[in-house]
């Protein structure tokens, strides 16, 4: 029977091996691993899903597939693949892989106003590097692919018959078989490999880099390359690689510690940028034009929606080549390599006590041999090529080279004489046995620590984290006085802070580094309340509602770093600016907005956030409620029933986001509880939160499409890749 060969490789994805063959239903990131990882060798078709995203990751991602079938499976000689969809959602992404493995056009860096010298370079090593038959011309995109189209809600690919059943629901017939694949059935989309987890921290350095991953898009048991840069207790990525919350969330670092990300291309491996979307706060991209031109216009066919919607998740910080950036004290010296398509590597440089430390993150490059061929060849200029031979041998304090090898990517040997105190290779698993007494290879878990940090790291952290919190920078003399007796704690993955039941010792904990979880139990099971990240509070609920107890346990779930504050000195605090009431209508609110179905995917510091602007309203039972177009009315509690037929919703009302308004009157019939917004505060605090924006996007692209002026459709005549 057919069904007997529909396999499940890695969460978020099938595949279904018929007689002439495979076909791969949804394509969630590094979803080649979990093919291999399974056994698979092959395959010949791949299917699109309805679902543009699902649990924080992208469900398209189909570059490695591409890469391997051309090249593992020599596709690139014989024969295309199968890219089945409907039409929108083939064609944008063909137009998503020509940006990614093809590169912008003359046309294109001439409107971004790209240098011309720098342009014609970045041409010249696309075409060497473009895909070839014989020795042609590059190949276009549709040479590797063969698009099929659902047309009536179906497909004929070969002998197998597709049909498109529901969303995420397909049907293949084969002969007489036929079986049902159901991908909305998947809920959660994780790594197919294991995840090894730290279970204690270390103290934030100065200066240095943490591991996240340290391989390729097709090694299949080790996450991609992903870096992470410490800077003063403050976190930047290097690239954003593929299921970034899981690696974050392994190391005990939290999205609320990352403030920007040093983006040097736009491939897969180390552009995957929706989980930023998701972030309680704007993510700074540090790159350049081009590159950021591109990382936007490929998530912006990734998601579907209109590219300008996309920007306002993020914030820009343009770099160039050549130029120095000080970025809050750490300087950034970016340079151009030599890859396929426009990338960049830097120099970060941190100066303590009179010293200047390095580390210089070369990026994806080619070998010297090949950068010199293409020099002689006059597509890589005198400049380049010089630029990266100082960079071989300069001594910098920790040196993170490109190991690939092949076509694209660095050999190490270019680095056997380098001076630098340490090399460390990305890109690839392991290193060939002449160079295991030279080299070490920058693996998942590792940490590289180039000034060692201390206790005083962590008071930045407290500043700032408490002016996230308050709305306000701290007086300085309030925060002399609350750091007076603080400690500086750490607790181990599992390790209990707070036991449910327990006096309140007279200290409130901040967490400066991690995830905590808040749970409770009633005597019969043990509920989560919520899960909290650096920057929350926790344990400060005792001492404003003078209890004296501690109604929930706090469990560390990764490894964290807590301050601990004295409570009297906090109380004070909180007396002092006023922010008794804010913390009790935070303590109350947030389980009224946890429940809701437009909050309760939100992290517990976007719903601080949005606690700060909201008002809970109480109406008794038996009274009218009338609304206006200036306020976000949601019913939180109660019952309640329309007194017109004008009623499109029995929960908004009011001004809603991205939705017609909602303004016919209400009976209550029993006690309600209305949260209202204000239609300005909301939307500025949307701008500012990325999750919150995107959220309140989604939730209208799901219920009323109509609404959601941002979906691009008909995108054969905005991207021109279809005749």
């Amino acid at each position: 029977m057919i069904a007997e060969k529909l396999s499940t490789p890695a969460s978020g994805c099938r595949l279904m091996q018929c007689t002439n063959q495979n076909i791969l239903f949804g394509q969630p990131p590094e979803v080649l691993k979990g093919v291999l990882r399974s056994g698979i060798t092959e395959f010949h078709t791949l299917v699109l899903l309805d679902s543009k995203e699902k649990d924080g990751s992208l469900i398209n991602n189909i570059e490695f597939p591409l890469y391997y079938f051309l090249f593992g499976m020599g596709g690139l000689t014989k024969n295309k693949l199968n890219l089945v969809g409907e039409r929108d959602a083939v064609e944008q992404m063909l137009r998503l892989m020509n940006i990614a493995l093809l590169g912008p056009d003359r046309a294109e860096f001439e409107a971004w106003g790209s240098e011309p010298s720098a342009t014609n370079e970045w041409l010249g090593v696309a075409a060497d590097a473009g895909l070839k038959r014989d020795q042609d011309d590059c190949l276009p995109m549709l040479a590797f692919f063969e698009p099929y189209f659902f047309e009536n809600g179906s497909v004929t690919v070969g002998p197998v018959r597709i049909s498109h059943l529901a969303f995420d629901c397909y049907r293949v017939q084969e002969d007489t078989s036929s079986t049902d694949v159901f991908l909305n059935e998947d809920r959660r989309v994780q790594p197919a490999y294991p995840i090894h987890a730290d279970y204690n921290t270390s103290t934030l350095s100065r200066f240095g880099l943490e591991v996240l991953g340290g391989a390729t898009g097709f090694t299949p048991n080790e996450p991609c390359t992903g870096l992470v840069l410490c800077f003063n207790g403050s976190f930047m990525l290097i690239d954003s690689m593929p299921f970034l919350d899981q690696h974050l969330y392994a190391r005990g670092i939290s999205k609320n510690q990352i403030s920007a990300c040093f983006l040097t291309h736009v491939h897969d491996d180390h552009c995957s940028l929706f989980p930023l979307m998701l972030a309680p706060n704007p993510i700074e991209i540090i790159t350049s034009k081009e590159i950021f031109n591109m990382a936007m216009e490929k998530l912006a066919c990734g998601l579907g929606w209109d590219e300008a919607v996309i920007r306002e998740h993020f914030r820009f910080t343009e770099v160039t080549p050549g130029h120095q950036l000080n970025y809050y004290g750490l300087l950034i010296d970016p340079h151009s390599t030599v890859h396929s398509i426009p990338t960049l590597g830097a120099t970060f440089t941190s100066r303590h006590r009179g010293l200047e430390r390095t580390i210089c993150i070369i990026g994806d490059n080619h070998s010297q041999a090949n950068i010199v061929r293409l020099s002689e060849q006059g597509i890589v200029s005198d400049g380049t090529r010089e630029r990266i031979e100082r960079l071989l041998h300069s001594p910098f304090d920790l040196l993170v080279a490109d190991g690939g090898a092949g076509t694209l990517h660095g050999d190490p040997s270019d680095l056997i004489h380098s001076p630098a105190d340490r090399v460390v290779f990305v890109h690839l698993e392991k290193l060939s046995s002449e160079f295991n007494t030279i080299f070490s290879v920058a693996s998942a878990g590792k940490r590289y620590t180039i000034i060692e940090g201390d206790a005083s790291v962590y008071i930045p952290l407290v500043n700032h984290y408490l002016s996230q919190l308050t709305g306000f920078q701290s007086p300085s003399r309030w925060l002399h006085n609350l750091l007076a007796e603080a400690q500086i704690k750490k607790y181990n993955q599992d390790d209990i802070i707070i036991v449910q039941g327990d006096v309140s010792h007279e200290q409130v904990y901040f967490i400066l580094t991690g995830y905590c979880d808040v749970v409770q139990h009633n005597g019969t099971e043990l509920q989560t309340l919520a899960s909290l990240q650096a920057g929350e509070l926790i344990g400060e609920m005792a001492i404003i509602t003078e209890l004296g107890l501690r109604n929930a346990s706090v469990i560390a779930r990764t490894p964290v770093t807590i301050c601990v504050l004295d409570e009297l000195a906090f109380s004070s605090f909180i007396e002092e600016r006023k922010l008794k009431q804010q913390l009790v209508n935070l303590w109350e609110n947030r389980p009224l907005l946890s429940k809701l179905p437009t909050f309760d995917l939100m992290s517990s510091t976007v719903l601080n956030k949005i606690n700060k602007i909201v008002v809970r309203k109480i109406v008794p039972a038996g009274q009218t409620q009338y609304f206006d177009e200036h306020h976000w009315y949601i019913l939180a509690a109660g019952e309640s029933e329309p007194l017109t037929d004008q009623s499109s919703s029995n929960v908004e009302f009011g001004w809603r986001p991205f939705a017609a308004p909602n303004t016919g009157p209400i009976r209550c019939t029993t006690d309600c509880t209305l949260l209202v917004f204000e239609k300005g505060k909301l939307d500025m605090l949307r701008l500012e939160t990325p999750q919150l924006n995107y959220i309140l996007r989604k939730e209208t692209v799901t219920s009323d499409p109509s609404h959601a002026n941002w979906l691009t459709g008909n995108s054969a005549t905005n991207f021109g890749i279809m005749a």
